[in-house]
């Protein structure tokens, strides 16, 4: 009697449990304005399409722009002041380098007077100071340089953000309208990552158990495939069940179909 029970049980024991996963994109995200600005224009003609490579959104830029156009000259002016302060430097090197000569030769005579020696001095010491200045000059203007090659790259990259250009990426909305002004974090669109997809699942603790080492069924026939991600706590909603992830290729038709799914 007690062996037929365990017969009984025992196909049970092997039934999977089937659950129903809707085909989605691998990521989906909300991209959101890194930059204050005013929306100049959006292509609405390509929301719902998969975008290969395009802009969807564009910030007003101008006045980055000019700022940017201002800076590169400015930078260009300094480099030519630059140059010539080097050249400067380097005569005033030699006139220090003859000065000093002059003031230890004559420093060493003991024929010539204090008031040559102390002239001798003075010209040594003002040649060297004139030297030391024009260096500390080119330190500065090297700053600048510097100072203004990082606002230049600041404009840049603020140039390039307010053109939310997309690649291989899925539209699916754009939140803005033309005319909108966005401050930094405003939701600009919704778009979503179609180079492969995903199964979402929500496992109890039986299923989680060696999970690595179960096979997966896809509308009842067996894959290739495993569960590629697992999470150790329960889900918020689902408040008995585990969150788990199957990566899948990209369907050749569309997103959002239910398959069955079963691990066993």
């Amino acid at each position: 009697m007690i062996r037929f029970f365990i017969l009984l049980l025992s196909p049970i024991l092997i039934f999977a449990k089937v659950h129903y996963a809707k085909v989605e994109p691998y990521e989906s995200v909300i991209l959101k304005s890194s930059v204050s600005a005013l929306v100049m224009d959006v292509n609405l003609e390509v929301e719902g399409m998969l975008i290969s490579d395009e802009r969807v959104i564009y910030l007003d830029d101008s006045l980055d722009k000019v700022n940017l156009d201002i800076s590169n000259n400015s930078i260009t002016l300094i480099e030519q002041m630059l140059e010539i302060n080097k050249d400067i430097s380097k005569s005033l090197s030699s006139t220090a380098t003859r000065q000093e000569s002059y003031y230890k030769r004559i420093n060493r005579l003991s024929t010539a007077s204090k008031t040559q020696k102390d002239n001798a001095y003075n010209s040594f010491t003002s040649a060297k100071t004139q030297y030391l200045n024009i260096k500390e000059k080119i330190i500065s203007l090297e700053k600048q340089i510097l100072d203004l090659r990082y606002k230049r790259a600041q404009l840049e990259d603020s140039i390039e953000k307010k053109s939310i250009i997309l690649r291989d990426k899925y539209l699916s909305q754009i939140i803005v309208r033309r005319g909108d002004f966005v401050a930094m974090g405003s939701p600009l669109a919704k778009v979503s990552d179609m180079s492969r997809a995903k199964l979402v699942l929500f496992l109890d603790t039986q299923e989680v158990d060696g999970v690595e080492n179960k096979s997966v069924y896809i509308d009842d026939k067996k894959s290739d495939l495993k569960v590629d991600k697992v999470w150790r706590m329960t889900d918020e909603k689902f408040i008995s069940s585990y969150r788990a992830e199957i990566y899948i290729p990209s369907p050749k038709g569309l997103f959002s179909k239910l398959v069955k799914v079963e691990i066993k």
